[in-house]
């Protein structure tokens, strides 16, 4: 049978409409669906510049949805959902990211940080801590370290902490000798509560060492000393301490004076005292001074009063004054005592927590050493 060539001439053009035809639809779809995808991103950008984090969920869903394959997008809608608090949407989105196979290197510790991060707010420490193990030698190592001593703190695991640290100081992520001082001070206060006095003495030992700049250190050494019975050992430390951490004088003047009068030092500690207001006063020192002379308390009250003006010595002042109406002494005395209560207070310089006692470590933002040794009134 002969070959009719007509057909053939006919069939290539035809062949080439159809496939240019075709060609020229998925251009099409493939503009559609180029042009929906920006437009639900940047829809999703502006929401999130209005704070409706809702509204930019769903357009980023539809973004994705629209261009699955797309990393970028998928790291924002993780975020958002941590930032909203939907940690397991979150953590889905993370991990599908980590189960690509076609994910570089880079975007896959990014994935990774992203998933640790979701587990650490999520307050799954467990898993975050695994999470951020996984990061070593990657770009993110130095912030995973970080969140990993976040999560020893939080669970008390100072030995754990101090490697950590230590780790971090090597690398050259800043001095961290004061937070490795606090340590060794949490370390001894649970050596102490076991009833190991001798171990607590030496981590204490350690911690001045380290950080001899740190009036925590100091104070604590002081106290075990003085718990031992020895007097003089303990006002030998606090000495030191008006050394080597001189901020940390309002703290130790209560000690300190109780100390010596117990040790019978009081002129000693009179002589610490008057030169550490002379260079900072303080309502602490001033207080410790009218406990060691009591005949000439108002003196030193006055002393405070004209260096500078403070509610809380003006009502220890009045309180040795002897008024006319004994009935009104005493409502004015009341009155003056419930003012000045809440100056009395210590206040976190990081989130402004204020509380009776002084905290090395701010109970309500983590923060170390974010209380000054002063109390509000004197901020």
């Amino acid at each position: 049978m002969d070959l009719d060539l007509t057909w053939l001439l006919w069939g290539l053009p035809l062949a080439f409409a159809l496939g240019w035809f075709a060609s020229r639809l998925d251009l099409r779809q493939w503009r559609m669906e180029s042009r929906q995808t920006p437009k639900a991103y940047f829809r999703g950008l502006n929401h999130l510049l209005n704070e409706q984090q809702d509204q930019a969920i769903d357009a980023f869903i539809e973004a994705v949805q629209g261009d699955p394959d797309t990393a970028e997008l998928h790291f924002a809608l993780g975020n958002l959902f941590r930032r909203r608090g939907d940690y397991d949407r979150a953590v889905r989105v993370h991990e599908h990211l980590l189960a690509r196979a076609d994910l570089g290197r880079k975007d896959r510790d990014r994935a990774q940080h992203a998933l640790a991060l979701d587990f650490l707010k999520a307050g799954l420490l467990d898993r975050a801590e695994s999470a951020l193990h996984k990061l070593e030698g990657s770009a993110f190592e130095g912030e995973a370290l970080l969140a990993l001593l976040a999560i020893c703190e939080r669970s008390r695991d100072w030995p754990k902490a101090q490697v950590i640290a230590q780790r971090l100081e090597d690398a050259h992520q800043g001095s961290y000798s004061p937070r490795l001082a606090h340590y060794l001070c949490e370390e001894a206060e649970l050596a102490q509560k076991q009833g190991d006095a001798a171990e607590a003495m030496l981590l204490l030992g350690k911690a001045v060492a380290r950080a001899p700049e740190q009036a925590r250190g100091w104070l604590a050494l002081s106290t075990l000393k003085a718990q031992q019975g020895d007097a003089a050992g303990a006002i030998d430390t606090l000495k030191s301490l008006a050394r080597e951490a001189p901020q940390g004088m309002p703290l130790a003047a209560r000690p300190l004076a109780e100390l010596s009068k117990a040790a019978g030092r009081q002129d000693e500690a009179m002589q610490l005292l008057r030169a550490a207001q002379n260079h900072a006063p303080s309502l602490d020192i001033t207080e410790a001074l009218a406990s060691l002379s009591p005949d000439n308390a108002r003196a030193h009250y006055l002393s405070h009063l004209e260096r500078e003006p403070s509610l809380v010595i003006a009502t220890r002042w009045l309180s040795g004054e002897k008024l006319s109406d004994p009935a009104a002494q005493k409502q004015v005395q009341a009155a003056l005592e419930g003012a000045s209560a809440p100056l009395k207070r210590y206040r976190c310089a990081a989130c402004g927590f204020e509380a009776r006692q002084h905290f090395w470590h701010c109970p309500g933002c983590q923060s170390w050493d974010s209380y000054p040794a002063r109390r509000v009134e004197e901020l």
